[in-house]
């Protein structure tokens, strides 16, 4: 039987067009899979290139709302008087009026305000309510306004004159132990990371040769809770920081006259 006319091109024309489409089907899905890989590829550096440290930095995370009233419980109130120091208080009735207008708050009992973000609150008024206004201030501005109210009062006043040695060349009956008579001596400093005193405390200590643990009052409540037990039994208020405890002998506040006596009294195993 003989093929029907024209079958045998219409055979081979019928083959080359499906093969053409077979060859430009495989040639779409390779380029297809190329581009998926180059965009794969360049996905990365995209993402690197927007996140060039330009873009504005995300604000940290705001605190929870923090309800302030004079019968608040496990409060410490920090304010800070026109020298810069602080002075912490456990109610609001207690703050004095030149440091009413600007106090951190925080709760012994939880986390929240004693890290990067404070709470800071307005006692000068209180609202109906009987809440006091709270809003949270960044830890460096708090630092920041502590250093500027301490800069101008040094300012304002000049510094004090060195003292005189006394007969002979010696400092007196209130000058510190020898550095032998302190070795056994461990001074315990209850104070916070923000608190300058605090630093100075501890430095003027190292300085003399005397072992000096600072204690966290904000991030060990622990601490807190033996700083409180110390100044109670010794009839003593908290009325700032830092809280010294030089064996037994209760400093409120850093002075260095009144360290390096305590320091005296200790190195010959006296205390108050």
């Amino acid at each position: 039987m003989r093929p029907a006319p024209g079958g045998g091109r219409g055979a081979r024309g019928t083959s080359g067009v499906r093969g053409a489409c077979v060859a430009w089907t495989a040639g779409a899905r390779l380029a297809a899979v190329l581009l998926a890989l180059a965009a794969a590829a360049l996905a990365p550096a995209c993402k690197e290139q927007r996140d060039d440290g330009t873009a504005p930095a995300q604000a940290s995370a705001e605190l929870p709302p923090l309800e302030l009233r004079d019968e608040t419980a496990s409060l410490m109130l920090t304010w800070v008087d026109e020298k810069g120091d602080t002075h912490v208080e456990l109610h609001p009735a207690d703050v004095p009026a030149e440091g009413r207008s600007m106090v951190r708050a925080m709760l012994s009992d939880r986390t929240e305000g004693t890290r990067d973000v404070f709470y800071v609150a307005d006692l000068t008024q209180k609202r109906p309510d009987g809440t006091y206004a709270v809003r949270t201030m960044p830890r460096r501005e708090w630092e920041s306004l502590l250093e500027k109210r301490r800069a101008e009062h040094i300012a304002k006043t000049a510094p004090p004159p060195a003292a005189a040695p006394g007969p002979g060349g010696s400092a007196g009956a209130g000058a510190p132990a020898a550095p032998s008579q302190l070795a056994g001596v461990t001074v315990i400093i209850y104070g916070a990371s923000w608190c300058k005193p605090c630093h100075q405390a501890a430095d003027y200590l190292r300085a003399k040769g005397v072992a000096a643990v600072v204690k966290d009052i904000e991030e060990d409540a622990a601490a807190a809770a033996e700083m409180q037990d110390k100044l109670a039994k010794t009839h003593q208020r908290g009325g700032s920081i830092p809280i010294i405890d030089v064996r037994g002998q209760i400093l409120v506040g850093f002075s260095p006259s009144a360290l390096d006596q305590a320091l005296a009294r200790a190195g010959r195993g006296t205390t108050l």
